[in-house]
């Protein structure tokens, strides 16, 4: 599985605040990550840039994997630690006290691919039965939803719509999500920041990711025209592709 990562400040905000990569470990096993960072007089760049970085740190001196179980263990352990360490990091510089930052985590091995995440940053998997979010908001507005308190069209414009309720970092423990699903050849998987996810539908979505075999120009256009309808929020995304016909990784940032 190759793919790309891109990420854009946006036509409004004077930093991105976002991080991510892709990443492999010396058996060729790969990592994705986005990283959508917030909070801390500006110093949501700063927990982003941690998680991924020590995310890379850590999966580039992995073994190899077999079973998904051990994947999941480590992914679980894995943001125990990081999380610990942001925390910590907040506690002794005042300048970053409150930050913390959204996290989706894709690995794939062989037939499965292994989804962490928490907050609002979104994984979405293309396949034979249409495309799919498989990861499930912790956000406020999302709670809402699920609660029958207001509908997924009234969630578009509530006014606090970019409340997340879990964030790595913020709090001295942290729950991810973690699953574990099969993929096949030819499907395809988009990891993003609400930057994106905000400005265009997943109808939308999927269009683009359907008309070019190009992960990285699709990107590109999905970028573009997220910023065309205002582009207020950072935006960044990983596209992924299980074929042979993938591409070349992009850059890691």
């Amino acid at each position: 599985m190759k793919g790309t990562f891109l990420t854009d400040r946006g036509r409004i905000r004077s930093h991105n605040e976002d991080a991510g990569g892709i990443y492999y470990n010396s058996f060729d096993q790969m990592l994705a990550v986005v990283a959508d960072g917030m909070g801390g007089h500006q110093a949501g760049d700063v927990a982003s840039q941690m998680a991924t970085t020590l995310i890379q740190e850590k999966w580039e001196n992995t073994s190899e994997f077999d079973k998904p179980d051990q994947l999941e263990e480590w992914l679980l352990n894995t943001i125990n630690e990081i999380n610990e360490s942001i925390f910590l990091h907040a506690q002794k510089n005042k300048e970053c006290e409150g930050m913390g930052t959204t996290l989706v985590i894709a690995i794939h091995i062989g037939d499965f691919l292994t989804v962490a995440h928490i907050g609002d940053s979104r994984c979405y998997l293309l396949n034979r039965n249409g495309f799919k979010q498989i990861t499930e908001d912790h956000s406020l507005v999302n709670a809402l939803i699920q609660s029958g308190q207001i509908s997924k069209d009234d969630a578009k414009y509530h006014p606090r719509k970019n409340v997340v309720l879990r964030a790595l970092g913020s709090e001295s423990e942290v729950d991810a999500d973690i699953k574990t699903i099969t993929i096949e050849e030819g499907d395809k998987l988009l990891l993003c920041s609400d930057g994106l996810t905000d400005k265009i539908q997943d109808e939308e979505l999927l269009e683009k990711i359907n008309a070019s075999e190009d992960l990285n120009e699709v990107a590109k256009q999905l970028i573009d025209m997220a910023n065309s309808r205002g582009g207020e929020d950072n935006i960044s995304l990983i596209l992924l592709s299980k074929s042979s016909s993938s591409g070349e990784e992009g850059e890691n940032k």
